[in-house]
């Protein structure tokens, strides 16, 4: 009987962390016209993409511990709304990891308005240093 208490102790604690692991609040208010494409932002997007303002943490920060699926920072990363569009119907820029169309619509462009707003507002070149391309290094090639 103590086994199974125990187990699932240890399972209520585990999906605790697991809920609240990656993210942390949106930072604009409700009333912030921006404030819907964060919320889908973090629904859809947070789990790849670092991005202060949705309160997600899904890129890596160190080279060493990077893996395929690691989104963009977009702390970082400046974006237009344009870029986000194309990124979001083709699975990024490199169609490799990023599902195509991953929202459509009106929220496709709420996500893309509100990450051109708040994108690169975070100090440093995290992802120059990670290697991630951006659209410019896609269309010179």
């Amino acid at each position: 009987m103590a086994r199974r208490v125990l187990i699932a102790v240890c399972l209520a604690a585990a999906a605790s962390v697991a809920a609240g692991c990656g993210s942390s609040d949106i930072e604009l208010a409700e009333d912030d016209p921006n404030h819907r494409g964060a919320k889908i932002f973090v629904d859809r997007c947070g789990g790849c993409h670092t991005f202060e303002a949705a309160g997600t943490q899904g890129s890596t920060t160190d080279v060493a511990d990077r893996e395929r699926e690691d989104g963009p920072n977009f702390d970082d990363r400046q974006e237009s709304v344009e870029d986000v569009v194309f990124a979001i119907q083709n699975g990024g820029f490199s169609g490799a990891i990023m599902p195509e169309n991953i929202v459509t619509g009106e929220e496709m462009r709420q996500v893309a308005e509100f990450v051109a707003k708040y994108a690169g507002k975070g100090a440093g070149d995290a992802d120059d240093k990670l290697g991630a391309p951006g659209p410019e290094s896609i269309q010179g090639e």
